[in-house]
């Protein structure tokens, strides 16, 4: 009895042992953190995560047959989306864990939530109250390519660095409210600091669109 119940644990923890495996490669956690954004092809995601084609395949077959990944093919595309289950979540534990033994990455991080603090940063609650109410103007600072594959309902796209000569397409009159990829993208707090020397009330959102897609909320695409 004692035996199987050594062999069946062994059998779990080895199954933990290759999930951890799997996310064992800068690379492939990099090319995960884009996929977060948005269903991309083989060749965008090798130029985003700075690697060859070849490489970065290998890595998404890994990560494909971890689960972690899900893949079409389109003609002679193949795209890559996260897998069904909680990776993102999953992302974000690594995240938490790693802040917390890492006390450079801690600083950072705490210098980044006192920034969002400073700039009194929106919770996804009292962003979805203001929304439909319809007294805000929703910013999303991204690149137009991850907008493209999803954003919040309602959402006007303005890359960071187009924002400067974009400002007179904002109403004044309204709170401006930007959001980019998460907690370790500092575009919003960037586009904050632009709008607020402009003169225009705004604050960003405390996450990014990730963690709006995790929590299960509407998304919209306009590929």
């Amino acid at each position: 009895m004692s035996t199987i119940s050594d062999d069946s644990q062994f059998l779990v923890f080895n199954e933990f042992a290759e999930v951890a495996r799997s996310l064992g490669n800068t690379h492939r956690l990099v090319l995960l953190e884009h996929i977060a954004q948005g269903e991309r092809p083989v060749e965008r995601l090798a130029e985003l995560a700075g690697i060859s084609i070849a490489n970065a395949s290998q890595h998404l077959q890994h990560l494909k047959r971890a689960g972690f990944v899900q893949s079409r093919r389109e003609g002679k595309n193949v795209y890559y989306r996260l897998g069904s289950g909680p990776v993102q979540n999953l992302l974000a534990s690594i995240r938490q864990y790693v802040e917390y033994r890492h006390s450079e990455l801690t600083a950072f991080v705490a210098d980044t939530l006192s920034q969002r603090e400073r700039l009194e940063s929106i919770s996804r609650e009292e962003l979805l109250k203001r929304l439909n109410e319809g007294d805000i103007t929703l910013l999303d600072v991204r690149p137009s390519e991850e907008f493209a594959y999803g954003h919040l309902p309602g959402a006007i796209n303005m890359p960071v660095e187009e924002l400067e000569g974009r400002l007179t397409e904002l109403p004044k009159a309204q709170e401006v409210v930007a959001y980019c990829r998460g907690p370790y993208c500092v575009l919003s707090l960037n586009a904050m600091r632009t709008l607020r020397s402009n003169g225009f009330q705004a604050r960003c959102l405390e996450d990014g669109f990730p963690e709006w897609k995790a929590a299960g909320l509407e998304v919209r695409e306009s590929k």
